[in-house]
């Protein structure tokens, strides 16, 4: 994969069309000793980075000329070959297909009779000037080449991605556990269900904006594009707290699995203070943190998704073996010892917040679209993406109820998360078995806090220090002593709150409240919204330049708007319905999880910086 950030499965958003620059996350790289090389009378697509000046950062650059490019290149993409890329070259050999290793230049189509043969550059309909060149001898066929060169993903291959970054279904016994079989399938049913409609929302979008001469890199670009500065700077904003989260969520997750795993048969070896355990993780973290380029670590995000599947088959396979682990259920959530009980329905003895924290676990589950608008900008046809989404959802839906449903019948209410740590350490088999979990955890889990925290620090210098106080970019000099320090800051912070808050259940329904929610079922229906509204306003009458990128409008403003809404009245405004419904569940969710934080705190239960492990 060419952008190994988000091939990592982590939410990158990093452009894999920018090569070495590729881990530079939303800034725009000042060349102030080279000429900008674009002139927009010559019909020369600009750079990426043009001076001091970012093409993703022009809000000058009109709904229009995205438009009219996103066009262009979909039609270009058409005739791409994609059989000897990715999982289909292993296809082809399977069915011992023979392939063509040449280069990737599209294929054109078959000449009608009576017509002059045209090169595979001409199969689209060429803009004016394409073949101009600037003051360096750089032509548009030349720019497009260079920009589709990185894209090598085909759609088997984005299903493999979508599917290693949204099947973690740990969480998912637990939250059955608190809903019931009934709630549980239907909850993560039409969870799963709005996850694939607001997926294709952003596919949408992304093949409606996105082009060569203005490659889109991540979620961030595609709010800029349609509703300005703002919403770009709030995206990138929450982006980044939901990965220092995620972070604070390992930090939690871990440090209860290594002290897990120093206690012991029946806690009778050693004993490692939990927040210790924690400072253990967080201290890892920060050192391996100071690789600033992750460019040469995508295997290791690959081999951590295969190690969470061996963790997932060996939790279900041994829960009908032992016990549940009773006592870290009773120090977690306060139900004691006794008979496993299931329930098809609503399961009794639980609060509204219970039920809530429970819905947004499974929120959490379906947090993948953080990651979809930069796995279409690998992709040789991004227009294939909803292939592998659907495919992917209907693959991870099922493991998701699977899992859920094995392991929640196995061990009722005494369901622990992680679902691997309510194993108990009662013999010497049943601690194997919990180390092991926990051993293959702790990789895959210091892998995903290097990445989630690399980005998240990206993300935030990029949106805040950078953009605002015009900081400098990180690849200069001081650019890099600044991430030399920023680095343990931010984990420290991350340790901070994870010993604050010890509860991986609640911190787990808060991310997905306030972070996961929204990227996944707010912003998706509304920027959809955004998007019909300026393409249906766009009149017949109005005329768009494509060699000097300007829209000739006949009005703006209210006026505008309302009459591009109209044009899709009914769907327009089931998405708006969609929004605010998604908005409400978001400020339920957060209001259950510090209410269930509270309680537990009140409890005596669990106390901040505890050196009891709550695991145990």
């Amino acid at each position: 994969m060419a952008g190994l950030v988000s091939a990592a499965n982590l939410g990158g958003v990093a452009d894999p069309r920018l090569g070495n620059e590729a881990d530079i996350i939303g800034t725009s790289k000042e060349h102030s000793d080279a000429p900008p090389i674009y002139d927009v009378h010559s019909g020369i697509p600009p750079p990426v980075i043009q001076g001091s000046k970012s093409i993703y950062l022009d809000s000058s650059i009109t709904f229009e000329n995205y438009r009219y490019w996103a066009i262009r290149s979909r039609e270009v993409e058409k005739h791409i070959r994609t059989d000897n890329k990715g999982l289909s070259v292993w296809k082809n050999k399977l069915l011992r297909r023979k392939i063509t290793d040449g280069n990737d230049a599209p294929t054109a189509p078959s000449t009608p009779p009576g017509q002059s043969e045209k090169t595979n550059a001409d199969v689209s309909s060429d803009p004016p000037n394409s073949q101009a060149c600037d003051n360096y001898g750089v032509s548009e066929q030349e720019w497009e080449t260079a920009q589709r060169a990185a894209r090598t993903a085909t759609w088997g291959s984005v299903f493999y991605l979508i599917t290693t970054d949204i099947l973690g279904p740990n969480n998912v016994p637990y939250a059955i556990s608190r809903m019931g079989y009934g709630p549980g399938f239907a909850l993560y049913t039409v969870l799963g269900g709005f996850a694939l409609y607001s997926g294709m929302q952003l596919w949408n979008i992304f093949v409606g904006l996105d082009s060569t001469r203005f490659p889109m890199r991540n979620y961030g670009d595609m709010a800029f594009r349609i509703f300005g500065k703002w919403a770009q700077f709030l995206v990138n904003i929450l982006q980044s707290f939901q990965f220092f989260l995620n972070v604070t969520l390992l930090i939690v997750s871990n440090g209860q699995g290594l002290a897990q795993m120093v206690a012991g048969v029946n806690n009778t070896g050693g004993f490692l203070c939990f927040i210790a355990a924690e400072v253990i993780f967080m201290v890892i973290g920060f050192v391996l943190g100071q690789i600033r380029t992750l460019q040469n670590l995508g295997w290791l995000a690959n081999l951590a998704i295969w190690l969470n599947i061996i963790v997932i088959i060996t939790t279900m396979a041994v829960v009908y073996e032992f016990p549940p682990n009773y006592s870290a259920v009773e120090t977690s959530f306060g139900i004691t010892k006794g008979p496993i009980v299931t329930s098809a329905g609503w399961p009794s003895g639980y609060k509204l917040e219970d039920n809530v924290n429970a819905m947004m676990n499974a929120v959490f589950a379906y947090g993948g679209a953080t990651l979809f608008t930069e796995l279409m900008a690998e992709m040789r046809r991004p227009y294939d993406f909803w292939k592998a989404m659907i495919c992917a959802e209907i693959f991870i839906y099922v493991c998701y109820l699977v899992n859920g449903m094995v392991v929640y019948h196995a061990q009722g209410q005494f369901v622990y998360n992680p679902a691997y740590e309510g194993i108990p350490n009662t013999s010497a088999a049943a601690y194997r078995y919990q180390t092991l979990g926990n051993a293959l955890s702790f990789i895959t889990g210091v892998i995903a806090a290097l990445l989630y925290g690399n980005i998240g620090i990206k993300v935030f210098y990029s949106a805040v220090c950078h953009d605002i106080f015009h900081f400098p970019p990180l690849e200069k000099r001081i650019g890099k002593w600044i991430w030399v320090v920023l680095v343990p800051i931010y984990w420290i912070l991350a340790w901070i709150v994870a010993g604050a808050i010890p509860q991986i259940s609640n911190l787990s329904s808060f991310v997905g409240a306030a972070c996961i929610l929204q990227f996944s079922y707010t912003f998706p229906p509304i920027l959809l919204v955004g998007y019909h509204v300026q393409r249906d306003a766009i009149l017949p009458e109005e005329e768009f330049d494509p060699v000097t990128g300007v829209a000739q409008r006949v009005d703006s403003g209210f006026k505008r708007w309302v009459r591009g809404y109209k044009k899709r009245f009914l769907w327009n405004t089931f998405d708006v319905f969609y929004c605010l419904a998604a908005l409400s569940l978001a400020g339920l969710g957060i209001w259950a999880s510090v209410i269930s934080m509270n309680t537990s705190f009140n409890s005596g239960r669990l106390t901040s910086f505890t050196c009891a492990n709550p695991a145990s």
